[in-house]
């Protein structure tokens, strides 16, 4: 694919847009077919109950072909923590500001619904290194690690980031 992102809309992503979705993940090359099976697992559950548990935005270009998603959703027995589950891009629009625009996107409609503090769980692997520079170039702070969470060697990394206080 080559992503066409001149301009970039986002807007609730649609449950037709599954396989393209699935083509997304697989598209980055880093997750594994579990995690793969996850990801459309939570953006299935966004389509079923919007708003409800997950929250999927989609990222479109000019030709209205989807560049990414994310999903996210509110963290239960929390007051205003959120989670930001999944966000991916196809690897033609990394680099691009997709990611960024996903990203304030997804922070527009936390604080909307009185969201304070968003938290973000990912890998310590190399190959995950520009993810990792991605949420700190937001503003998002690295808050605890977990070794050999994910498997031997690929700790946990959590971010976070207060809502109201970049």
């Amino acid at each position: 694919m080559t992503a066409r992102t001149g301009t970039v809309t986002i807007r609730t992503a649609e449950a037709r847009q599954r396989d393209r979705v699935a083509e997304i993940v697989e598209a980055t090359g880093v997750f594994r077919p579990d995690e793969a099976d996850i990801a459309l697992e939570v953006f299935d559950g966004a389509m079923e109950r919007p708003g409800v548990d997950y929250t999927a935005l989609g990222a479109y270009g000019e030709d209205n072909e989807m560049l990414g998603f994310a999903c996210f959703g509110p963290t239960p027995c929390t007051v205003g923590t959120w989670d930001l589950y999944w966000i991916a891009v196809d690897p033609a629009g990394h680099r691009q500001g997709v990611g960024r625009k996903l990203m304030d996107a997804c922070e527009a409609k936390i604080a909307a619904a009185r969201g304070r503090l968003i938290v973000v769980e990912t890998s310590s692997r190399p190959d995950y290194g520009p993810t990792r520079a991605f949420y700190e170039k937001l503003g998002y702070s690295p808050a605890a690690r977990v070794a050999g969470f994910y498997a031997e060697g690929d700790d946990l990394v959590v971010y976070t980031k207060q809502l109201g206080t970049h």
